[in-house]
């Protein structure tokens, strides 16, 4: 059976994994739910603490890292193809260190400006954290070599890093901004998951929509040019869904790394190097990761919580460490 023909009874396959995990997530925690009480918490037929708890905090809070999961899978899976660059990554490329100095910004001028501007705050920033590193990677004459756009992403990251804790102190915003930006879901809401999943929607929609594109810019520019794909357009619009996304995300979770680099991996060992089965697969395995690190940074040291940043990059840095000395093939 061909990856092609089997891909459909994979993603469904991944889809029921990821509905089984969210429905775990639910379930444990620093206090117990029965699955009855999960059922009257759906249903709406009973108002009794455990129900709140579940409508008001696990539930949204679950959701959300559904969707920055996924979220985080689909913007790296692009930008590896986009770049052709095995170590692409929005955290590693700039994308979230530029929202984070965004949205550190705007705390210290507008601190009124609410979520919705807040997260307006977070997409130029992304947009802009993306454009500093393109830009730096293309300012000597050559093409754009993987090795010299992760240099550029590093030295870009490491500045606004380096703006956001400036700002931070100065203006003495350091204890919102540490709020934002340790990365967790602790007391995410309906309401912002209404005002970001929009955003996260079209981003994956867009990927989905250009992925056949994607896969074939991930060949190479000279493959690309003599099919007569249109680069520039193709890479705007490309860009133009990885900035929804990484905006969204860090709007809703903060600055998390190594996500966007270690699904699309992942999914390519299953489905091969076919975008159009990557994307998609991207946003499921990516979703359900989530959702499992958040329910570790929950059991940890329950009661207590260990920031899901730290979850992550327990598995992300050795991760990333193994992409470097396997000379950037991964696992597929």
């Amino acid at each position: 059976m061909t990856k092609k023909m089997a891909y459909p009874i994979t993603f469904f396959a991944g889809l029921i994994f990821l509905a089984g995990i969210f429905a775990l997530s639910i379930l444990i925690g620093a206090k117990d739910i029965s699955p009855i009480d999960v059922w009257r918490a759906i249903t709406f037929s009973s108002t009794s603490e455990d129900i709140l708890v579940l409508q008001e905090i696990r539930i949204p809070r679950e959701v959300g890292a559904m969707l920055v999961g996924a979220a985080f899978g689909v913007s790296g899976a692009v930008m590896q193809g986009v770049t052709r660059n095995p170590l692409a990554d929005p955290g590693l490329l700039g994308l979230t260190s530029g929202a984070t100095a965004a949205l550190a910004i705007t705390l210290a001028f507008s601190p009124g400006l609410g979520y919705i501007g807040t997260m307006i705050a977070c997409f130029v920033g992304a947009a802009v954290g993306s454009v500093l590193v393109i830009g730096l990677s293309a300012a000597k004459k050559g093409k754009l070599s993987p090795l010299r756009i992760v240099l550029a992403g590093a030295a870009i990251s490491a500045f606004l890093i380096a703006l956001t804790e400036g700002v931070s102190i100065y203006f003495e915003e350091s204890k919102n901004v540490s709020m934002w930006t340790a990365g967790g879901l602790i007391g995410t809401t309906w309401k912002q998951l209404a005002l970001v999943y929009p955003f996260i929607g079209i981003g994956i929609l867009i990927a989905v929509i250009f992925s056949k594109q994607l896969t074939i810019l991930s060949l190479s520019e000279e493959v690309a040019v003599g099919l007569g794909q249109k680069l520039t357009q193709v890479r705007a619009v490309l860009f133009l869904a990885v900035i929804l996304l990484t905006g969204a995300s860090v709007a809703l979770i903060g600055n998390l790394a190594f996500v966007g680099l270690m699904i699309p991996h992942l999914v390519r060992w299953i489905t091969g190097t076919d975008y159009r089965f990557i994307v998609p697969m991207s946003a499921v395995i990516g979703a359900a990761y989530m959702v499992v690190a958040d329910t570790a940074g929950r059991m940890i040291n329950a009661p207590y919580e260990t920031p899901i940043v730290a979850v992550v990059a327990i598995l992300g840095l050795p991760f990333f460490l193994f992409i470097v000395h396997r000379g950037g093939k991964g696992i597929s």
